[in-house]
């Protein structure tokens, strides 16, 4: 009786995902989401007799606030991811294994910006407490993705997150926020590292499948945070300020993963693997065309408002 696909691939990317599990437990290190949190500035809120939210309180811009919604919603989420991801990788051998390391060190991600936001002050509590309930019972599905785009798919993702993460922290302009989102940056590179390796070794089990896989992630590619309200507006503020936008996707996302794998130099590929590398190659030149669109418009509504003597940010300008 023949192996089914998904069955073979797992037992021969089993001996990678062992050997890149240790490289991540050697790596990775310990840290306390506590310790990142400044405790000492909480206070009460009105339900203890405290002072409830105003905006004033926050030393964050808008839009700095509303990346920081937006990358702790898209944490909060973990339940569906881990769902997801166990579902395309199994309980069993170095596979579950990493699934729950996997899970564990995403969980402290929500804790520490949680808690900092709110011992800040930095977001409307109601708010984030109201989206972060309607985040979660809209979860998150792929659509039982098959095991080879489940690993190019979060090889993107990890890396557009950790990106994501890392230029939020730079935008607030507040030390703390950014060393905190520098440490959760860290923690996902590494796991991009470890998805970038599986897709790298899948490359060399079933090159025409596993170029398939990436070219219909890259084509397709959505944030998992997109399930959040409002996402595509408060996604356009992010881009208008230069913490994820197209070009960050192009050129700091994209692009380094397929030089890792070499995608435009593989040779040996059968005619599903070259009609999926001619797709991709077409789809990145309009990607990178859109790319410097966005750039365009946006240099130009800062030289107007440069023009109306208006501040240069886009915290003055309406989504």
């Amino acid at each position: 009786m023949p192996v089914p696909e998904t069955t073979r691939l797992l037992h021969e990317l089993e001996g990678t995902v062992e050997e890149n599990l240790n490289r991540h437990l050697a790596a990775a290190q310990e840290w306390m989401p506590h310790e990142y949190v400044p405790w000492s500035q909480g206070r009460d809120f009105a339900e203890l007799g405290g002072e409830a939210w105003a905006p004033e309180q926050s030393r964050v811009s808008p839009i700095a606030r509303t990346a920081l919604e937006v990358n702790l919603l898209t944490e909060d989420n973990l339940p569906s991811y881990h769902r997801e991801i166990e579902r395309a990788f199994g309980r069993d051998g170095a596979w579950g294994t990493w699934v729950h390391r996997w899970t564990a060190e995403e969980g402290r991600h929500g804790i520490c910006i949680r808690d900092y936001l709110l011992v800040t002050r930095a977001v409307d509590p109601v708010e984030l407490e109201r989206m972060r309930m309607e985040t979660m019972q809209a979860g998150y599905d792929t659509g039982d993705k098959p095991l080879l785009n489940v690993c190019a798919y979060v090889s993107f993702q990890e890396l557009a997150t950790r990106l994501s993460h890392r230029n939020t922290g730079r935008y607030t302009q507040d030390p703390l926020a950014e060393k905190l989102l520098a440490r959760v940056s860290t923690d996902e590179n590494l796991h991009m590292v470890f998805y970038r390796n599986l897709v790298k070794a899948a490359l060399e089990i079933s090159p025409d499948a596993m170029m398939r896989a990436i070219t219909d992630e890259v084509l397709n590619f959505a944030m998992p945070g997109a399930v959040i309200p409002s996402f595509q507006r408060k996604a356009a503020l992010m881009a208008k300020a230069g913490i994820y936008d197209l070009r960050i996707h192009h050129d700091d996302v994209v692009q380094p993963l397929l030089r890792y794998w070499k995608v435009f130099d593989l040779t040996g590929l059968g005619a599903v693997g070259e009609a999926a590398r001619e797709e991709l190659a077409a789809f990145l030149k309009g990607l990178d065309t859109q790319a410097s669109r966005f750039e365009e418009r946006r240099d130009a509504a800062a030289a107007r408002r440069a023009a109306r003597g208006i501040a240069d940010t886009v915290d003055t300008v309406d989504a």
